[in-house]
């Protein structure tokens, strides 16, 4: 049985940067990132806790509590706190969606995506991205990401969720998808 909800303690912070490192493009053989994915930013515990505070986390936890998933939550607030984060709100500032300058829309970023390689393939981006959406949707306009143009199999997930492609960008040396829910 999984759950999905937000984060609320520590020991689930701890969860997220467990499960980021052992998806890290780093450790992965290029063989296992075509066919699984994988994440590309490292964030430190002290930041993961940082952007809780601002906004906590979505999350997927199976029935012993461990983390399975998650949606990073990241609002304008934590801005000028990481280089990979601030390179995608201003990425996301030079776009538009529906004829609206991005930057003048109250949005928020997902900073990362990620479920286990045992729980793939079980519907739970889509989950999470529901439960991000009915909990978030009445504080913000939309929601925007970005997905690695060398990750096809996290892109197909984002559009099977009802994302949508925005833009292509590249910045950190790496082209993306920059892709986005518009909640208005």
């Amino acid at each position: 049985m999984i759950q999905i909800k937000r984060v609320d303690r520590d020991e689930e912070i701890v969860g997220i940067k467990d499960l980021q490192m052992r998806n890290h493009k780093s450790i992965l053989s290029k063989e296992e990132m075509a066919s699984q994915g994988f994440v590309t930013a490292e964030y430190s515990i002290d930041f993961l806790k940082r952007m809780n505070e601002a906004e906590p986390s979505v999350i997927a936890v199976d029935s012993i509590g461990k983390v399975v998933g998650y949606a990073i939550a990241s609002p304008k607030s934590i801005q000028g706190q990481h280089s990979f984060l601030d390179e995608l709100f201003a990425a996301a500032d030079e776009l538009q969606i529906a004829g609206n300058a991005v930057q003048a829309l109250n949005y928020i970023l997902v900073g990362q995506l990620c479920v286990a390689k045992s729980h793939r393939g079980q519907g739970l981006v889509t989950e999470m991205y529901n439960f991000f959406r009915k909990d978030l949707s009445p504080f913000y306009d939309c929601v925007i990401t970005d997905v690695d143009l060398e990750n096809p199999r996290s892109l197909k997930a984002h559009l099977n969720a009802g994302y949508q492609i925005l833009a292509t960008k590249t910045y950190g040396g790496l082209s993306w998808n920059v892709v986005f829910q518009d909640w208005r």
